[in-house]
């Protein structure tokens, strides 16, 4: 459909920031060209919901302007309470019956209004001894989907995929780590506004689930208890984040806060992990792996070891990931955390849209 396959930007919009990554798929892997980083005003984006679309508009122009990005095609990702997964099992049947039969399966399984999502779905493995096989069904809301795609293309932008962030995280996990044939984790990315969950059964996504808590909850409570306005309740977390920094002067109150908060996280995600434990049959999670910019803060990964009793592993995007580009290090070393989702949407190709 597109002739070669070609690399797209990855572009993630953020609760409270846009990045965008633009990758080299050359022989020992991937090289990072570029990368911009774009931060929103607060309430510009609030529970995925654009509030304010010029100011959206007017961050990707910054951020691609600041990246000296000039290709257009990109890749977007959605995430939420909007998008629903569900891995389910059929008969075993070709790719064109199953592009018939999948619209009536996703009205089973989906709780939504099947003329409101748009639904796509992966072959996980198939079973012939059974004369079945496993699927991987995504549904989507068609008006948060239409939405960003529409200030994509406000912003000039040509989107050509839609992702969703739990399986973009999972592409940069498989490229760093691979994926265990033989174990399940779970790989949980924490950012602003929410966390999103990807557990890994041998080999293939098994659960995911987006919990409505991040970043912006810690930035609240040190509002509140700590009693310090927004712009320096950030810095106060980035500081506490930021490996090195000087911490002399946070108050000791601030410690307790942190604690709270990542506890609190750390029991939403817990819940979620119990939750796939009890309905999936599997025994265990063998590891927990922890990315995005709240991952920062060691206490989160304290809190989830220690309520979930899994070791759990902060982990960085760029592992594998040469840096081959004429980019802002010091930029990227500070916002390295942030940068999963839209390294997962940047190694994404035309080849993969379909016709």
């Amino acid at each position: 459909m597109f002739g070669g396959a070609k690399s797209l930007v990855g572009v993630d919009i953020g609760a409270t920031s846009i990045k965008v990554c633009h990758l080299k798929d050359k022989k020992g892997g991937f090289g990072l060209m570029k990368f911009g980083f774009q931060p929103l005003e607060p309430q510009t984006i609030v529970d995925r919901h654009v509030m304010n679309a010029s100011a959206v508009v007017d961050a990707l122009h910054a951020a691609f302007r600041m990246a000296k990005i000039k290709q257009k095609e990109i890749a977007l990702s959605v995430s939420g309470q909007s998008v629903i997964s569900r891995k389910i099992t059929v008969p075993i049947m070709t790719t064109a019956e199953l592009d018939e039969q999948i619209q009536w399966e996703a009205e089973n399984h989906i709780p939504f209004d099947i003329k409101d999502v748009y639904v796509d779905y992966e072959i996980l493995r198939k079973r012939p001894e059974a004369g079945q096989m496993d699927l991987l069904l995504v549904a989507a809301k068609r008006e948060e989907i239409d939405d960003y795609v529409s200030i994509a293309r406000q912003a000039k932008l040509k989107p050509l995929v839609v992702d969703i962030d739990a399986f973009t995280i999972q592409n940069v996990f498989e490229y760093n780590r691979g994926l265990p044939p033989d174990d399940t984790v779970a790989i949980i990315n924490v950012g602003a506004s929410q966390a999103s969950i990807n557990i890994i059964s041998r080999g293939a996504s098994a659960f995911t689930r987006d919990i409505s808590n991040g970043g912006n909850y810690l930035t609240e409570q040190i509002i509140k208890q700590v009693g310090v306005p927004y712009e320096q309740a950030e810095d106060m977390k980035c500081t506490v984040g930021t490996p090195g920094a000087d911490r002399s002067q946070l108050p000791p109150k601030l410690t307790q806060v942190i604690e709270q908060v990542c506890d609190t996280i750390a029991g939403e995600i817990q819940r979620s992990l119990d939750f796939f434990l009890a309905t999936s049959g599997e025994e265990r999670i063998g590891r927990v792996y922890l990315t995005g910019g709240t991952a920062n803060l060691s206490q989160l990964a304290q809190a989830i070891e220690r309520r979930s009793r899994v070791t759990t592993e902060v982990i960085q995007p760029l592992e594998r990931v040469s840096l081959d580009g004429a980019i802002d290090q010091p930029l990227l070393q500070q916002r390295a955390a942030q940068i999963t989702v839209a390294l997962g949407l940047a190694m994404r190709k035309t080849k993969e849209v379909r016709a």
